[in-house]
């Protein structure tokens, strides 16, 4: 089975938790808010998610990251060998809009990753005002793939959202490790 490391990161509060145990499917600490400690790892299998019934599936690690700058030492053996990022942030703090540039620089430029390996979610909070649609971020954030989140309006249309980029992921991994196999051969 294809193991695939996904890390959510993020300022505080900005719904990082909240969307690793929906994702995940998990119902781990739902309710009142609680800070992520360093890091928390979900598992999440996902059996045929390349389309094709005979793909073994994949198993999907998401590292739910603090958003807690306190934890910054602790990033590079985060980052380790993960093969794609997701930021989170809430788009009616423009604090968040300013942190989320440093999120990319360290988790996305400093990383061999791609831009298609990461995902912008502007994920909106329970009755939340939610006129954010036309949202305007800087270079190099709007060359991302950038969704909103909306849990209580269109729980599913997120869900889709995560599961075609979850795709490109194990698309990502599987091209990676053919480009591997053909310079071995060749």
């Amino acid at each position: 089975m294809l193991k695939a490391k996904v890390l959510l990161v993020g300022p505080r509060e900005s719904g990082k938790s909240v969307l690793a145990n929906f994702v995940s499917e998990s119902i781990e600490g739902i309710g009142s808010y609680s800070p992520t400690q360093g890091v928390r790892i979900l598992e999440y299998e996902k059996p045929n998610l390349n389309g094709n019934s005979k793909g073994a599936g994949c198993r999907f690690e998401l590292w739910d990251c603090s958003g807690d700058q306190k934890f910054e030492t602790c990033w590079p053996a985060l980052m380790k060998d993960s093969h794609g990022v997701i930021i989170i942030f809430n788009p009616e703090l423009p604090s968040h809009l300013k942190e989320i540039e440093m999120w990319y620089s360290c988790f996305v430029q400093q990383q061999p990753l791609l831009d298609s390996q990461c995902l912008l979610v502007a994920h909106h909070k329970p009755g939340s005002a939610g006129d954010t649609e036309n949202l305007s971020l800087a270079y190099p954030l709007n060359k991302l793939k950038l969704i909103h989140s909306n849990l209580e309006d269109d729980p599913e249309d997120v869900r889709m959202e995560f599961m075609k980029y979850f795709k490109s992921i194990i698309t990502f991994i599987n091209e990676s490790r053919e480009r591997e196999e053909m310079s071995i051969i060749s």
